[in-house]
């Protein structure tokens, strides 16, 4: 009886163990015990300016689906760009550094490649790592044009608009009654095929038919070129005609071109929606943060620009929305914290998914920034490059605080401008030479040095101004003289 009792003590210990083992392992795998960790939809547009929204004041146009989702979370108000182009852009996002590091400059295939190390670095790789499942739909784009092998997502719609967002509803439907969390990537074009309409070719996902000219948008209060409009910028639009078709537009062009523009912005809000809608059908908003942006905006006729790459305001400013139901009742709706959506999405995604991230980042947890755990930037820094087959390689920074905006380009008349942003948010009145701002400019061409070597941005820190008050001469700037 005994020897029969001890048998049993000994078979039940090995059940336990096994048993516990069982766990362990199924909680590693994510296939039994459940992980309460959030689901993380990021969704992203293309070419989407900041002002482009109706909840942001624009009564020409209607965006309901993203006013809802900024309405029961937060809206960014001072979100930027780390630069005003797809490629480069979307690769800060998805690894938190800023574009000259990664060695993508631009659109090029010649001046994108980014390293290995970086890419395995990436959020699809941390996510999948740390027990997500991450799945991608639509535009990549950082660096491959398309999601290739190597990226850490799977696959579940490609590059194009339709049918992206029902795939992405399947998936969902799919997800629904898991054990794992997931992190969803919709990618949309639009309104992005605004170039197109520019070049007067055919919209990909539909055409935007021609309105009488008294049912479009007024032309903005700074479309006129300012008498301190950056040469460079000058040349740089005159030879790229395929990329700025507008030399030649009439006003009742550009009007056009602005009705076209919010309704695609329209066009895509409705497919954000249907998303939106799933994720509220399928009881998945308690434990899904929405996170919402875009990669850069577009001229949209101010300052007769249209497109992006330029640093002005239209161009570099985004919306940025995050919806989850920790924040949902905080008190503050519209958040004026300077963000920078290419630097700040990767350890805020990291930090609500519950990942440790590098400290030597340059961006900032959004999450602690809302919880005031620690304090926004005191300023974000974007840069650019004119690539194309007739460009002249322009490189621009851009030094933007809460109130002041300085931006320098690598040559040409004019390539200095100082805007105080806070009285003079449509950049038409060029501080440079003022003596009164002086010290403020001064101040920024600081800033602007330090930064370019603290992030070894060797390559802009030979085209930097010095501050009036500096020790330096320009010489020590070059680490060659070529």
């Amino acid at each position: 009886m005994k020897s029969i009792f001890l048998n049993y003590n000994f078979r039940m210990l090995i059940a336990s163990f096994c048993l516990f083992s069982f766990f362990c392992s199924a909680q590693q795998n994510n296939t039994f015990l459940k992980d309460n960790r959030p689901n993380i939809v990021l969704i992203m547009t293309d070419q989407h300016q900041a002002e482009a929204l109706s909840i942001a004041g624009n009564l020409n146009l209607h965006t309901p689906n993203l006013d809802r989702l900024a309405k029961t979370g937060i809206r960014f108000e001072n979100a930027y760009v780390t630069f005003p182009l797809c490629t480069p852009s979307r690769s800060s996002i998805f690894t938190g550094k800023m574009p000259h590091s990664l060695g993508v400059n631009s659109n090029a295939d010649s001046d994108n490649k980014m390293k290995d190390t970086d890419k395995q670095l990436g959020l699809g790789h941390l996510l999948t790592q740390s027990g997500y499942d991450a799945a991608y739909a639509g535009k990549w784009h950082a660096h491959e044009e398309a999601m290739a092998d190597g990226n850490g997502f799977a696959t579940i719609a490609d590059f194009g608009d339709m049918p992206l967002a029902e795939k992405c509803i399947d998936y969902l439907e799919l997800k629904q009654k898991s054990t794992q969390p997931f992190f969803l990537v919709a990618s949309f074009d639009n309104p992005h095929n605004i170039c197109e309409w520019a070049r007067n070719e055919p919209l990909p996902y539909g055409n935007i038919a021609p309105v009488p000219l008294n049912e479009t948008p007024n032309l903005p209060v700074n479309f006129k070129k300012s008498a301190t409009f950056p040469e460079a910028l000058q040349l740089e639009q005159n030879v790229e005609v395929k990329i700025y078709p507008t030399q030649n537009y009439t006003e009742a062009d550009w009007r056009q071109y602005r009705y076209t523009y919010y309704r695609l912005v329209e066009k895509v809000d409705a497919e954000i929606g249907k998303i939106i809608n799933a994720i509220d059908a399928l009881g998945l908003r308690e434990n899904t943060i929405i996170i919402f942006t875009s990669d850069h905006g577009d001229g949209n006729a101010s300052h007769g620009w249209n497109q992006k790459t330029a640093l002005f305001q239209e161009s570099v400013k985004v919306p940025l929305i995050i919806n989850y139901k920790a924040i949902t009742n905080a008190n503050e709706r519209l958040n004026k914290s300077l963000v920078s959506n290419g630097l700040d999405l990767y350890p805020t995604i990291c930090d609500y998914a519950g990942i440790d991230f590098s400290e030597n980042l340059l961006g900032k947890s959004i999450k602690k920034i809302i919880e005031k755990d620690i304090t926004p930037h005191d300023f974000v820094v974007v840069e650019t490059k004119f690539e194309g087959k007739n460009a002249y390689g322009t490189l621009g920074r851009a030094l933007i605080t809460q109130k002041y905006k300085y931006i320098l380009y690598s040559w040409g008349k004019n390539r200095e401008q100082f805007f105080d942003i806070e009285n003079d948010p449509y950049e038409m009145h060029n501080l440079i030479n003022s003596k009164a701002e002086l010290t403020h400019i001064d101040d920024c061409r600081q800033k602007l040095l330090n930064w370019c070597k603290q992030t070894n941005d060797t390559k802009f820190l030979k085209k930097i101004v010095l501050p009036t008050t500096s020790i330096l001469t320009s010489d020590t700037l070059f680490d060659k003289p070529y």
